[in-house]
């Protein structure tokens, strides 16, 4: 079962409240859509247009991609129509709805292809993901729905989502994304024997997370609802985050640093030195001057040297996220950093790794002070491999309750990389790995919800 993302405004009342969700009393009005009303409203002009801008470069060659671009094409050359930037834009009408596939604290996502596309064999499928504008304003939650848009539009990695369109029907805003037609991490950990991952697939998993939330600190993003749920499987087995309403968008200064720097004095150097004119040479060379903010840091050796972008400086006091994997400065009311994410990643491999989480309580409240009083177990095995110890202590280190000494919380990724546990695993060529699981391909049914006079529930 999904478990949604949730949050409460007032953390004074964190542990005593006697609220059982951490989210916003759901509004009781539904709204109804036609796909005939949709016709007959005029269309604005789209917010954004992805799909008439460069293609993305990782996904450049994909079919998905090609065929939004000649879908546009297809519409300029018949109608004329051209959206803000000069070129064809497409609209709530240029897609078939199959059938719902999701939904979420802010919106519901359906499966979807591109009309006019009669045989099957050539049909790309896309996720969209719909809000009701009106319903988000009553549940006081308009910015969450804008936060993510903002996100969506800044990302390109292969394991995040990849925008294709977004555009605005009537009342309700839609976003067109990639489809990930292997589920989650959740439902395919409940498939494994006892209900768990194997280390080596708990270890791939986590590697490709670690990189997608590297990517997202690099930008300023702290993602703050790391679960896995929240990670789909792509058709190819490799995993891509999704949902960016509970993220926090600061600002990260890239420094290159040496790797041994003592991490408590690592985050003022790239902030307390003045930017050089020049990159140095070697292995950096390739990345611009700006990166490069102190004489020191040029003189480490290239073999010694760790690019960090980590968002040290952003705070936060918004009660976010899921009650399991909440950090115990969220779960005590204070403010929180970056240091949040990293814990939600030592929470997310104890689960692939042992099928439950170290802190759940009976309820959402013994849960949250379980999260600041106990201490960190793990299940008692007679013996256990030289693996899961690496497993274990690097679990222990990011659980570490103090969100200063937690480990990432100073380097981030930069550090988190080099434990032993992912010894022997090439990073930059994760991509290219054979993933455990390579979902099964499932023929895609063809109903859908009937064209132009079928409707359909929001909220």
């Amino acid at each position: 079962m999904l478990e949604t993302s949730e949050e409460l405004e007032t953390v004074s009342e964190a542990v005593n409240s006697s609220q059982s969700s951490m989210s916003s009393e759901s509004c009781t009005s539904f709204s109804r859509l036609s796909f005939d009303v949709l016709d007959l409203v005029p269309q604005p002009r789209p917010l954004y247009s992805p799909e008439s801008l460069v293609v993305k470069p990782h996904r450049s060659s994909e079919s998905s991609w090609q065929a939004i671009r000649s879908m546009v094409l297809k519409r300029t050359a018949s109608e004329g129509v051209c959206g803000m930037d000069g070129n064809s834009s497409l609209s709530f009408r240029d897609f078939c709805l199959v059938r719902q596939i999701g939904s979420g604290d802010i919106g519901k996502v359906y499966l979807c292809r591109l009309r006019n596309e009669d045989v099957e064999e050539k049909r790309c499928y896309y996720a969209m993901k719909v809000v009701d504008r009106e319903v988000l304003a009553l549940k006081k939650k308009t910015q969450r729905a804008a936060t993510e848009r903002k996100i969506l539009n800044m990302l390109d990695h292969p394991f995040l989502p990849s925008l294709y369109a977004q555009f605005e029907a009537s009342h309700f805003s839609c976003v067109v994304m990639e489809y990930c037609s292997g589920g989650d991490l959740h439902s395919l950990r409940h498939k494994q024997p006892r209900k768990r991952f194997s280390l080596s697939a708990a270890r791939f998993y986590a590697a490709e997370v670690l990189v997608a939330l590297e990517y997202l600190h690099m930008l300023g993003i702290i993602y703050r609802d790391l679960k896995p749920e929240n990670v789909l499987v792509r058709s190819d087995g490799h995993i891509m985050l999704t949902d960016f309403d509970l993220s926090l968008c600061s600002d990260a200064i890239p420094a290159v640093q040496s790797h041994s720097l003592s991490s408590s004095s690592s985050p003022d150097l790239p902030s307390s030195s003045p930017a050089v004119p020049r990159p140095p040479s070697g292995h950096f060379a390739c990345l611009p001057s700006q990166l490069f903010r102190s004489k020191k840091i040029q003189s480490f050796s290239a073999a010694k040297r760790l690019f960090v972008a980590e968002p040290v400086t952003a705070r936060s006091c918004s009660f976010v996220g899921t009650h399991e994997y909440v950090a115990p400065e969220v779960a005590s009311g204070g403010s929180h950093g970056n240091a949040v994410d990293w814990w939600a990643l030592g929470i997310f491999i104890y689960e692939l790794v042992y099928g439950c989480t170290p802190f759940a309580g009976v309820s959402n409240e013994a849960t949250l002070r379980s999260i600041i009083k106990k201490p960190l177990k793990f299940p008692n095995v007679s013996t256990i491999s030289s693996r899961e110890t690496q497993a274990r202590d690097l679990i222990s280190k990011l659980l570490d309750k103090d969100p200063e000494s937690r480990f990432g919380s100073k380097r981030g990724a930069a550090d988190i990389k080099t434990h032993p546990f992912f010894s022997g695993l090439n990073f930059a060529l994760i991509r290219s790995a054979t993933p455990p699981v390579i979902p099964q391909q499932k023929t895609t049914s063809s109903r859908h919800f009937g064209g132009t006079t079928s409707s359909f529930d929001f909220f």
